[in-house]
């Protein structure tokens, strides 16, 4: 039996006994006074909202995997670089506001389901007026079911806490199985449906509330990952059928893909789009700097330095050409030879690729708000492009800037003086296509799975050639898998991707490789060679998350992630 100090470090001082020296804060609202005040009880169901990490932090999750090239000084991310976490240190990567990601989700997740807890403690209670109570109960079991999904997919099963202690209670926490996190969280999905609106416009101001369309969107991919091989060892298909049947749910709800697959990502709040689902808003008073921590010395940005995002080779040779045919063939260990097929030409390498690439990646020789970016160094080191790690360690280090969610607007500026509202995609159309894809895979609706993939590729920006009926079997697995590596790229999927896929022990083991660009100053001839610029060691008990040693010090039936 424990204090309940593992989970719940409280952010309003709610349980206190009161004795003679107890006097109200001036600095704070009290526990009595908020849930007597149906102002209040809104702000307090606003902040629940904040429980749910996304992806605008410094560290963003692409630097966790091999998305990108991760030099991070510090701060949790550092220890993702090299693959050195272990439960005692794991906990580094669970802070947020500054550096942030909550990639150690442990702690906050269940400081913000308490919060949850309480709330819906409160509203089985109150007789305040709210004419919207409904909703907001509604809401609040959304933001427990996603709570809860972002814990399974870093640790497997985990506690299931439904009420909120007083500080100081002992209480005895043990993990329930993954299978029953997952009912829970469906349980809660299923609850809140009825009692909230169908869906929101990302033009209406309640655009960002949870809505039917949302907990959907949240099933379907909770699903997915329940009947991916890391959770579903004995490939269940009953567990494949509800993944597929979940994301056709959303198929015919009236959303469509964004015709320019580069603009979405630059869009600010409010603004129409038709694929969003449910995301992040941000206004100018709570925004994110994105752009001034990926972008680099150009621009005054530290992409090269706290924010190392940069874009990864590996990433970069993933993109088709634009015949449809992968540039490279990779065998067993990530050996890669080129596709004959392709045209891809090794000193040409960013011409004819699928237009994603030009729209995520920055590369040498792009233009972007009307400057052309320069990568490459001389071959005696003295001179080199102002965009080269060598001219400032404010540049990424594999030679390449992160180009999604930056503005290329001229007119918007690029300083640390100004907060963004570029939305944070937790859900669009694109994902529910791949997650139904990847379903049909798996029972064997080879042809729907290439239909669903192609629908993703015919985006009118991107008008990429569809997978043909030939490819067949594992080789449309591939084409599955680097679809949604293209796709989804710096959205926070790829982390989680190749665990539950369980191909981590392969993908994972492979160097994390960058461009150096040598230029001849007497012909301006470039040479394009590849280079390591980072080793990952990735072991089998990494497929999940350690919980930190301090929580099982103060929790010992708890019990430790598998393998760990």
């Amino acid at each position: 039996m424990k204090k309940l100090l593992l989970f719940f470090a409280i952010a309003i001082c709610f349980s206190c006994k009161k004795n003679i020296l107890d006097i109200p804060p001036s600095d704070r609202v009290s526990d009595a006074a908020v849930w007597t005040d149906a102002n209040l009880i809104q702000a307090y169901e606003n902040e629940m909202y904040n429980g749910l990490p996304h992806g605008f932090y410094i560290h963003m999750y692409s630097k966790y995997t091999d998305e990108a090239v991760n030099t991070a000084p510090c701060c949790g991310a550092n220890i993702f670089g090299p693959t050195t976490y272990t439960p005692d240190n794991i906990d580094q990567a669970g802070s947020g506001d500054f550096w942030g990601g909550y990639m150690y989700y442990w702690t906050q997740g269940y400081v913000y389901i308490r919060k949850v807890n309480l709330f819906l403690e409160k509203m089985s209670t109150t007789t305040v007026s709210l004419p919207n109570k409904a909703r907001l109960v509604a809401e609040a079991k959304f933001l427990r079911a996603f709570m809860y999904f972002n814990l399974i997919e870093r640790f497997g099963g985990v506690p299931i806490v439904t009420q909120s202690y007083p500080l100081g209670t002992q209480v005895d926490f043990k993990r329930s199985s993954f299978d029953d996190c997952v009912t829970f969280i469906e349980k809660d999905i299923a609850e809140a449906i009825p009692d909230l609106p169908v869906s929101y416009a990302s033009t209406d101001a309640n655009f960002g509330r949870a809505s039917q369309d949302a907990c959907k969107a949240l099933s379907s991919r909770v699903l997915l990952y329940a009947a991916s091989p890391l959770f579903n060892t004995s490939n269940d298909m009953t567990k494949w059928q509800k993944a597929a049947d979940a994301a056709a749910s959303l198929l015919s709800s009236g959303y469509s893909l964004y015709p320019d697959y580069q603009k979405e990502f630059m869009l600010t709040s409010g603004s129409p789009n038709s694929e969003l689902i449910f995301a992040r808003e941000f206004t100018t008073t709570n925004g994110h700097q994105t752009p001034m921590n990926n972008l680099g010395r150009r621009y005054g940005a530290y992409g090269g330095w706290w924010g190392s995002n940069g874009p990864s080779q590996n990433l970069v040779d993933d993109y088709d050409m634009t015949n449809g045919q992968p540039p490279f063939i990779t065998a067993a260990g990530g050996v890669k030879t080129i596709n004959p097929a392709s045209g891809y030409a090794p000193q040409h390498p960013y011409e004819n690729r699928d237009p994603r690439f030009n729209a995520t990646v920055i590369h040498d020789s792009t233009i972007f708000r009307g400057d052309r970016f320069a990568m490459w160094i001389a071959p005696d080191g003295k001179t080199f492009g102002m965009d080269s790690y060598t001219f400032s360690s404010d540049n990424p280090k594999g030679g390449y800037i992160l180009k999604k969610f930056m503005p290329d607007d001229p007119t918007v500026p690029l300083s640390w003086q100004t907060t963004y509202t570029t939305p944070w995609p937790f859900f669009r159309l694109a994902e529910i296509y791949l997650n139904y894809a990847e379903a049909k895979l798996a029972l064997g609706d080879e042809a729907t799975c290439r239909q669903y993939i192609n629908l993703v590729r015919a985006r009118p920006s991107v008008n990429m050639p569809p997978i043909p009926a030939s490819v067949t079997g594992d080789a449309l697995k591939a084409r599955l898998y680097n679809e949604r590596r293209i796709e989804l790229a710096f959205e926070g999927h790829r982390f989680f991707d190749v665990r539950r896929w369980k191909i981590a022990m392969d993908i994972e083991n492979r160097p994390i490789m960058g461009m150096n660009i040598s230029r001849d100053p007497a012909t301006n001839k470039q040479t394009y060679t590849p280079v390591v610029e980072l080793q990952k060691q990735f072991t089998p008990n990494m497929y999940l998350l350690p919980v930190a040693t301090a929580e099982l010090s103060r929790n010992k039936n708890l019990g430790q992630s598998a393998g760990w």
